[in-house]
C-alpha cells in the first residue's frame, strides 16, 4: 500500500539506510564470512513474500541430500533472549512461532536455532552442531554476516520494482538493493504463469549478469490436518469453517479455500499475533454460532501458537503449505552445488 503523504519521511529513512549500506560496501562496517556455506533468505519489503515455505523447501532438499543443515532466525516474538536450539521441550514463546513451525515439520532432520545476534549465533550453531550448510532466515538487511548465496524473494502481486521505501511504501531499503542477491525468486505466482509474463518480470527486475531469476507458486496439501487426523479437501464443503489467521497476508489462502467451501467465517489478526485468553474466548463464541458440522482452520505457523490453548485441541486443523518452483532442477542444482563448497 502506497502512502504518498509520507514520502518526505521516506527520503530521510532512505538516506540513513543508504549510508549504512555504503559503510558495509566500503568496509567501514564489516561483514563476517564463514567457511561453511551460508544461504541467506530475505526480501526488500516488510513481510508477506513467503519466506517460511522457501526456507522449508531449502531445508528439505538439503537434508534429503545428506547435508547436515541448520536454520538460524532471530526468533521474532519470543519472550526469551540469547542463543537457543529448538528441541522437544521448546515452545513458541521460547523460540518464536517460525522456529517452532520448522521444528514441527522437520523434528530432528535439521538443526534449528534462534539468536538476535546473527554473527554470534551463526558461529555457535555451525561449530556446536558441525553443520554442512546454514540457512539464515530473513537476513537480507542483516549485513554483519555475508552469505555466500543470497536469495531475494519478491511477491508476484507486489514486486519490489513497483514499491517505495518506508513509510511511503513497504520497502526496508532502496529497490536497488536487489543487486546483492545471487538468486531472485518471484513468489506466489499464478500456477499457469505464461512465458510472456515471466519475461515481463525479468525485464522489470533488470538482473545483473550473474543473477538467476526463478518463479514459484504456492502449493497447499491435499488435506488439512489436526494433531490426530487428516481431512481431505473434498470433504470441506460439509463444514462451516472458522478461519483464523495471524500472518502478513491471508489473501492467497482465502482464495484457495474458497475453491472448497463457501461457508467461511474469517477472523484476521496481525502477523505473529500473540493469542490471548480473550482472543480464544472470541474464537469460541464465533465457533459456537456456526452450524452442526464445523471446524477451526488455521495456517501451519498459527497452529503452533493456537494449539497451546486447551479449548483448541480437538477442533483445530491447519493446512500445510509448500512451494512449486519453475525450473526446479536448475534451482536445486544451484543450491546443492553451492552447499557442497567450503568458502575461502
Amino acid at each position: 500500500m502506497k502512502r504518498w503523504y509520507l514520502y518526505p519521511f521516506s527520503l530521510g529513512y532512505g538516506l540513513v539506510i543508504a549510508t549504512r549500506n555504503l559503510f558495509f560496501n566500503v568496509g567501514l562496517l564489516r561483514s563476517k564470512k564463514f567457511r561453511t556455506p551460508i544461504i541467506g533468505v530475505g526480501n526488500l519489503s516488510v513481510g508477506g513474500t513467503g519466506k517460511s515455505p522457501v526456507v522449508m523447501y531449502l531445508a528439505d532438499i538439503l537434508s534429503k541430500n545428506q547435508r547436515r543443515t541448520g536454520v538460524l532466525s532471530r526468533g521474532y516474538g519470543r519472550t526469551s533472549t540469547g542463543y537457543k536450539i529448538v528441541n522437544y521441550k521448546s515452545t513458541y514463546k521460547m523460540v518464536g512461532d517460525e522456529a517452532m513451525q520448522l521444528f514441527e515439520r522437520f523434528k530432528n532432520r535439521i538443526v534449528i536455532g534462534v539468536c538476535e545476534d546473527r554473527a554470534f549465533g551463526a558461529k555457535k550453531i555451525i561449530d556446536d552442531m558441525d553443520l554442512d550448510v546454514l540457512l539464515l532466515d530473513d537476513s537480507f538487511q542483516h549485513r554483519y554476516i555475508e552469505p555466500g548465496m543470497n536469495i531475494l524473494l519478491t511477491d508476484y502481486s507486489d514486486p519490489f520494482f513497483k514499491d517505495y521505501i518506508l513509510p511511503a511504501g513497504d520497502l526496508r531499503e532502496s529497490k536497488y538493493g536487489y543487486k546483492r542477491a545471487h538468486i531472485i525468486l518471484v513468489t506466489k505466482c499464478p500456477s499457469n504463469l505464461s512465458e510472456e509474463k515471466k519475461q515481463y518480470y525479468i525485464s522489470r527486475i533488470k538482473p545483473q549478469q550473474d543473477q538467476k531469476i526463478f518463479f514459484s507458486s504456492i502449493h497447499y496439501a491435499d488435506n488439512i490436518r489436526s494433531k490426530e487426523e487428516y481431512l481431505p479437501l473434498n470433504n470441506l464443503h460439509y463444514y462451516d469453517i472458522l478461519l483464523i489467521t495471524g500472518i502478513a497476508s491471508s489473501k492467497h489462502l482465502l482464495k484457495e479455500l474458497n475453491k472448497y467451501s463457501q461457508r467461511i467465517k474469517h477472523i484476521k489478526f496481525k502477523d505473529h499475533h500473540p493469542f490471548s485468553d480473550e482472543d480464544i474466548a472470541k474464537i469460541a463464541s464465533e465457533y459456537k454460532n456456526l452450524g452442526e458440522y464445523k471446524l477451526i482452520l488455521t495456517t501451519e505457523k498459527d497452529f503452533v501458537r493456537l494449539k497451546a490453548f486447551g479449548y483448541m485441541q480437538e477442533k483445530l486443523y491447519y493446512w500445510p503449505i509448500n512451494i512449486l518452483i519453475d525450473k526446479k532442477n536448475e534451482f536445486n542444482q544451484l543450491i546443492l552445488e553451492y552447499s557442497s563448497k567450503a568458502q575461502k
